[in-house]
């Protein structure tokens, strides 16, 4: 079904799949019964973004001088530690909730701990597929990858509401622990080969600020890749308002079974978009663009639809359906960048991606908690300024301002994807930017 060769390389890279997809699906049991706990306990969507916040500012932060470490050191050393990291910061959390000390800002610093530690094992990963899998998979590659986010997804919401009750919070972490063990065996099993050092590698050495730096340097010289990275910069930071208050708008006319369900069946879209990437391979070169656009504007349409509705049905069709066109684009704009970046400085250059495409997170979820209680949701309450107006068409009370604020995050993607597609250097980028030969740039 996969059609992956059975190669050496191959073989290595479906070990360390495996290994991660477990811990993923561990680390997302402890996510889900920290976020409910934190937002239950406190009733702030404030407190919850906050949690978010903490989450996205080491990752940003410290992102491009992780990803010149990357590149410099062995890289799967990077994931044994980073993954020794993840798992003593969840034990940590877990001793927090058993000896009944598990404050808000314990819960945060070991949030951004954990944070920092994954960014180094993520960076180290993404940077690893091309040392080991074809140009030609990369697809699939990415399709196995968007499929274990996508399990974790549809089983950790529903294994940690009902483990929860049986072996309490800390227990959940528990599981947790044994997972990221499971994932260090598995990576001390396999060889991952070094990428060979060639003349734009040699030009980029020096201090490990300047190596850093010249992860711009790659990207500034292409304009496409250039507007390729805006384009998701801008989506991304309105989608952030949406994601930090996705699970306070369930919550505010559902109970955490609604939001389980929600968050599952959002989860089973994206495992099956991962599984038809896998098979599929995703769109051959020349269709990418048209595909990354096109998902701007449905997300835009979606986002609107879910702020429309207080149907816990009807929302999670509409999940479903963005969820499911996730993993084709994330792929497939994975595989523009992996296509278009020398093997070298993979680990620089994806990660300057991930601090200027994440760098207005925090922003988003500072601002995301106290918009929503501060400024829309008091317009939609009995007697607020949009009541009679708005509220007419949406609904008035709990949660209809976090609604209306979807409604303006959807419509303000819709734009920005229609102006983007007015850039040529944006949608003619696979055919003016040539791909690089990698296959065999590694050494043993």
């Amino acid at each position: 079904m996969l059609r992956f060769k059975a190669d050496a390389g191959t073989r290595v890279f479906l070990t360390v799949w495996f290994g991660q997809l477990v811990s993923i699906i561990g680390s997302g049991l402890t996510g889900f019964s920290v976020s409910v706990w934190v937002y239950q306990s406190t009733g702030s969507a404030t407190k919850y973004s906050l949690m978010l916040l903490f989450t996205a500012v080491p990752a940003i932060l410290l992102s491009p001088f992780i990803g010149a470490l990357v590149d410099r050191l062995d890289r799967r050393r990077v994931m044994i530690i980073s993954n020794i990291g993840c798992a003593l910061c969840t034990m940590t959390i877990a001793l927090l909730f058993f000896f009944g000390m598990a404050e808000l800002w314990a819960l945060y610093i070991m949030l951004a701990v954990n944070s920092a530690c994954n960014t180094f094992l993520v960076s180290a990963y993404s940077a690893s597929i091309a040392l080991l899998i074809p140009k030609a998979q990369f697809g699939r590659a990415q399709g196995l990858i968007q499929f274990g986010s996508a399990a974790a997804g549809v089983s950790s919401p529903l294994l940690a509401g009902a483990l929860v009750s049986i072996i309490n919070i800390y227990g959940v972490m528990l599981i947790d622990f044994v997972t990221f063990i499971v994932a260090i065996t598995t990576l001390l099993t396999v060889t991952i080969p070094n990428p060979v050092v060639g003349e734009e590698g040699r030009k980029m050495k020096g201090s490990l600020l300047r190596e850093a730096a010249a992860g711009w340097t790659y990207i500034n010289r292409s304009p496409g890749l250039l507007g390729l990275l805006v384009f998701f910069s801008i989506s991304n930071f309105a989608a952030s308002f949406a994601n930090a208050l996705f699970w306070p708008l369930i919550l505010s006319f559902s109970t955490p079974t609604g939001l389980g369900t929600v968050a599952a069946t959002s989860s089973i879209g994206m495992l099956a978009g991962s599984i038809m990437l896998t098979v599929w391979g995703g769109p051959k070169s020349k269709r990418r663009m048209p595909l990354i656009l096109s998902y701007g504007l449905v997300q835009g349409l979606i986002y609107v639809v879910c702020g429309s509705l207080t149907s816990v049905a009807l929302v999670a069709i509409a999940n479903f359906t963005l969820s499911f066109y996730g993993p084709l684009v994330a792929g497939s704009s994975q595989v523009i960048w992996q296509s278009k970046t020398l093997p070298e400085v993979q680990g620089r250059v994806f990660a300057i991606r991930r601090l200027i495409s994440w760098s207005s997170l925090p922003l988003a979820f500072a601002l995301a908690g106290p918009l929503a209680d501060k400024v829309f949701n008091p317009m939609l309450t009995d007697g607020g300024i949009l009541a009679s107006s708005i509220g007419s068409v949406i609904g008035v009370g709990p949660g209809r301002g976090i609604g209306l604020l979807y409604i303006t995050i959807g419509v303000f993607i819709a734009l920005v994807t229609l102006i983007s597609c007015f850039y040529p250097r944006l949608t003619r980028l696979e055919e003016e930017v040539p791909d690089v030969i990698i296959e065999a740039a590694v050494t043993a």
